[in-house]
């Protein structure tokens, strides 16, 4: 079908097929009459989302036929499956409902991407047991951090009235094995915990279930105190304990899958347990076991720190491995991919590894809140993959952060994996057509974190666009190029964090706004002087390499032996240092700033390249962005250089393209982020 396409494109105006993106990577084509009379999908079932998987695979089914069939037995499948076929007919068994709708989605997948679909032998057990998108949506329907329109949530019509965007919504999770989703932010109001809302979380929740979707909800820690005017919210006050037994209780009549709570405390401001002198491990406990009577899970944020003089690189790591093997078994920490905040490139969280005791899970970051927003196109799946195959070493060789929150090197109960999502209320989603592929990435990773980034650019590119070769392989090398393109126009070598103060969209290294605490400040984590730049952590600095796991401690804290991309990051460099290639530090700098900006003005020559195989408003949509990001990455280039160089007092090498702004005009911008949300 896509081949009857790209004929019919060339023989038609483009416009006659212009698409919106709101179908994302679920484009099929409903299957003629004639295919559906030769073949049949059997299923002996009632279930809903047995139901939902059979009319899938009758809608777009194009092979012979399929027999589904649940087998609770199978318990090592969890909610995964298995698929044999012989040429004849396909057989499909699940020990689970949603299991059976994953598989059909696989076989779709499959089918729509050119594969051979009558000759399988496949079994597929989920990597996470909770797959989860965290939601930044406010009850205002203003999206934290979100660059794609107002929140899918209409909660003044909820719940009453369904969009029908919820059920879209809930489709596009399944499709790629998402089975879990926070509703709001983590800065949460604790109106979500009355009754009027809870009303309206059932909805959802009720419009989510048949594809196997559960609704967590971000509790705020002072939810007794200023919902019902407790005196306080201490967790180890009896009063407080029973307020939240009896709110877990009232949820648990409206949503009797509910999962449980994301929570947020004791972080930038948010209240918490160490408001009345307790832990973290109290607050969570105090949560967990009004869930437990339930099967619910709490989700307890790692992300904490404080004005305080200690690098804030350490704190999470010094806060939370002291109350290691404390939580109840129905607590999982959720720790951030990085230690400071969802940077272009970080080295992991030391925290993945140090607490063998306890259960850990992911947060990564769909939406790009340091990433260009919905403007730049940039593909994280090798983001999350530098995550996920990281090395801790701390059970020794095979140690990898992935292994760690997968539960291969323990015991726990429950394993989960979260991102923070991209989506709104756009046609397209997610605000930028390409930024859909990171929605998918996550989902396919969340599944299976042994898939390749290459692997699922190409399967989202056959599915959202085209299966035309000539198409395929210049867009799958552009995504697979495209992060390390965006490190080197924002942060290359290991800087981090030298953004805006407030929205974190454009470059800000000087950091003069007035009202900001020093860990707020771009200054704080470029350190730059007229001996060098970049942030000293090892053991004559901060220390903090010293939260790492051999070998990672001295390969880090050896200037010769650091990998350069994270060479800034653990050290503080001086401008004549000589990198690897022979170059100082400075001209390397700099040929890398220029790197990121040749590779965005590429970037613009290959789509241009590919107009005739794709619709007119997608096209034209991307490159529309494609300018937006290409501007953007020159003025990275030039604010960065121009300022960094006021204290190496070298020049910019002669052979790179010379700054088109004075730094002067640079400071003086001021973006109102109304118009980039």
């Amino acid at each position: 079908m896509r081949r009857l396409f790209f004929l019919l494109l060339l023989l038609f105006p483009c416009s006659l097929f212009a698409e919106d993106g709101s179908q994302l990577w679920l484009r099929y084509t409903p299957v003629d009459k004639h295919i559906a009379q030769q073949r049949t999908i059997s299923l002996q079932a009632k279930d809903q989302t047995m139901q939902l998987a059979k009319q899938e695979l009758e809608s777009y089914w194009r092979g012979s036929s399929i027999s589904l069939r649940l087998d609770k037995k199978i318990k090592k499948l969890r909610d995964g499956y298995q698929i044999k076929g012989d040429g004849t007919g396909v057989e499909v068994v699940a020990a689970e409902p949603a299991g059976l709708l994953y598989a059909a989605y696989h076989l779709l997948r499959l089918q729509e991407t050119g594969a051979d679909i009558e000759h399988l032998d496949i079994e597929e057990i989920p990597d996470y047991d909770i797959r989860i998108l965290n939601h930044w949506d406010n009850l205002d329907r203003t999206v934290e951090r979100g660059y794609a329109g107002y929140s899918l949530w209409k909660w003044d019509e909820l719940p009453k009235q369904l969009s029908p965007r919820y059920e879209q919504y809930a489709r596009a999770n399944a499709s790629i094995g998402i089975n879990a989703t926070v509703l709001n932010n983590v800065n949460a109001s604790p109106q979500i915990l009355t009754a009027d809302y809870l009303e309206k979380v059932k909805a959802l929740a009720d419009a989510f279930r048949k594809y196997g979707i559960k609704v967590y909800l971000s509790a705020n820690f002072s939810s007794p105190k200023v919902l019902d005017g407790l005196s306080d919210s201490d967790p180890l006050r009896k009063e407080v304990q029973a307020w939240w037994v009896a709110k877990v209780k009232e949820i648990y009549t409206h949503i009797p899958d509910f999962g449980g709570f994301l929570v947020k405390a004791n972080s930038e401001g948010q209240p918490g347990p160490q408001d009345y002198g307790r832990t973290h491990a109290d607050g969570a406990n105090m949560l967990a076991d009004a869930l437990k009577p339930y099967g619910g899970v709490v989700m307890w944020r790692a992300f904490v720190y404080n004005p305080t003089e200690e690098d804030r690189a350490k704190q999470a790591y010094q806060e939370f491995v002291p109350l290691d093997g404390k939580f109840r078994d129905n607590v999982i920490i959720q720790i951030k991919n990085g230690p400071i905040d969802f940077q272009p490139r970080e080295p992991f969280t030391p925290l993945f590894g140090a607490m063998e005791k306890t259960p850990q899970m992911v947060e990564f970051q769909i939406t790009q809140e340091y990433l260009g927003f919905s403007n730049h196109l940039v593909y994280l799946a090798p983001l999350f993959k530098e995550t996920l195959d990281a090395e801790t070493y701390s059970q020794g060789p095979n140690s990898s952060v992935a292994r760690i929150t997968d539960s291969s090197l323990g015991n726990h109960q429950k394993t989960a994996i979260s991102a923070v999502a991209n989506i709104g209320e756009d046609t397209n989603w997610t605000g930028h057509h390409f930024a859909q592929a990171n929605w998918y990435a996550f989902g396919r990773l969340a599944w299976n974190h042994q898939l390749s980034s290459e692997q699922i650019a190409e399967e989202w590119i056959y599915q959202t666009f085209t299966d035309e070769p000539n198409f395929v392989q210049p867009v799958r090398q552009l995504m697979m190029d495209s992060r390390e393109a965006v490190v080197d126009y924002m942060m290359p070598l290991g800087l981090h964090h030298i953004f805006a103060f407030d929205h974190h969209y454009g470059p800000e290294p000087w950091g003069d706004r007035k009202g900001g605490r020093p860990d707020w400040m771009p200054w704080y984590y470029h350190n730059a002087d007229t001996v060098g730049i970049g942030f000293d952590r090892t053991k004559s600095g901060s220390d903090a390499v010293s939260q790492y796991h051999e070998p990672l401690r001295t390969l880090y804290g050896d200037i010769k032996s650091c990998p350069e991309n994270l060479l800034l990051w653990f050290h503080h460099v001086p401008w004549g240092h000589t990198m690897k290639n022979g170059r100082t530090l400075w001209d390397e700098l700099c040929f890398r700033y220029d790197r990121g900006v040749q590779d965005v003005r590429e970037f613009q020559k290959t789509w241009d390249r590919l107009e005739q195989y794709i619709d007119a408003q997608r096209f034209t949509e991307v490159q529309s962005k494609l300018k937006i990001q290409a501007k953007d990455a020159v003025w990275w280039k030039d604010a960065c250089l121009l300022y960094f160089q006021a204290f190496s007092n070298m020049p910019i090498p002669y052979e790179l393209e010379r700054p088109i702004h004075e730094l002067e005009t640079l400071k003086k911008i001021k973006l109102d982020m109304k118009h980039h949300n």
